[in-house]
C-alpha cells in the first residue's frame, strides 16, 4: 500500500478519532501514520495471529450485542483516553463498501462523555478521519472495482487477506480533519453527525481528485 497522508493527528488530548472503516487494512494504514490505539470487535481477539497482534497493540475490545456490558465498556475507553491513549472509533460501527459513508452511531461517543465525567476533565477532544482506498497499480479503482479494498459482512478474513495479495499495489488516501471540543454540555447526537458529515466532505473530495498526478516518494 502507499498511503499519501492530508492533514496531521491533533495533538490535543484527550483525544478520540471518528473514522469511516472499509477493511481490516485500515488498522494498518491509521497505525503506519500515527500511534494510536484501536476499540475492536470481541471476536478479534480470538483470531490467529491478528488477536495476538491487536493485543500487542493494546485494543479494546468490545462485545456490541451485549448491552449489560456496555457501561463498563465505556468506562474502560475513558480510563484509556484519561491516560493519554488516542483511540480510534470505526463510528459507522461497521464496514462499508469504500464507496459511500454508513450513518455514524452516537452512542459509540459515550466514552468522551463518561471520560469527562469520571476522570475530571472538562472536554475530550474527537477529530474526524477519512480512508479512502483510490487505485489499483496506480489505475483509479472507479466504484466497481473499489469494493475489492472491501471487507464486508461475513466475508472470511483469510480468502480476503489472500485475495488483496494477488490484486497487488494500492493506493490509499487518508484525511485528518479538524478536531472539535466535546463537552459536558455537547450534544453527543450533534457531535456524531458533525463527525460523519466531515468525514463524508473529505471521502468525497478524495474520489473527485482520483485522477490528480501520483507522487512516487
Amino acid at each position: 500500500m502507499r498511503i499519501t497522508v492530508h492533514g496531521r493527528l491533533a495533538a490535543e488530548r484527550p483525544l478520540m478519532i471518528a473514522s469511516n472503516h472499509i477493511s481490516w487494512t485500515d488498522i494498518l494504514v491509521i497505525s503506519s501514520v500515527a500511534k494510536v490505539c484501536f476499540i475492536a470487535k470481541s471476536e478479534l481477539g480470538r483470531w490467529p495471529i491478528f488477536g495476538t497482534l491487536a493485543r500487542l497493540q493494546r485494543t479494546v475490545f468490545v462485545e456490541r450485542d451485549r448491552k449489560r456490558k456496555s457501561g463498563e465498556q465505556a468506562s474502560e475507553l475513558a480510563e484509556r483516553l484519561a491516560a493519554g491513549d488516542v483511540m480510534v472509533l470505526f463510528a459507522e460501527g461497521s464496514t462499508s463498501d469504500g464507496n459511500l459513508i454508513l450513518p455514524f452511531k452516537s452512542t459509540l461517543f459515550g466514552a468522551a462523555e463518561i471520560a469527562i465525567r469520571e476522570h475530571a476533565s472538562d472536554r475530550v477532544w474527537v477529530q474526524p478521519v477519512a480512508i479512502t482506498y483510490l487505485r489499483l497499480h496506480g489505475m483509479p479503482m472507479g466504484r466497481q472495482h473499489r469494493s475489492l479494498a472491501a471487507w464486508i459482512g461475513d466475508t472470511d478474513l483469510i480468502p480476503h487477506f489472500l485475495a488483496m495479495l494477488r490484486e497487488g499495489a494500492i493506493d490509499v488516501d487518508i484525511h485528518f480533519g479538524e478536531a472539535a471540543a466535546f463537552s459536558a454540555q455537547s450534544d453527543r447526537k450533534m457531535v456524531s453527525r458533525r463527525m460523519e458529515d466531515e468525514v463524508r466532505r473529505m471521502m468525497s473530495t478524495a474520489l473527485r481528485d482520483t485522477r490528480r498526478p501520483v507522487k512516487v516518494p
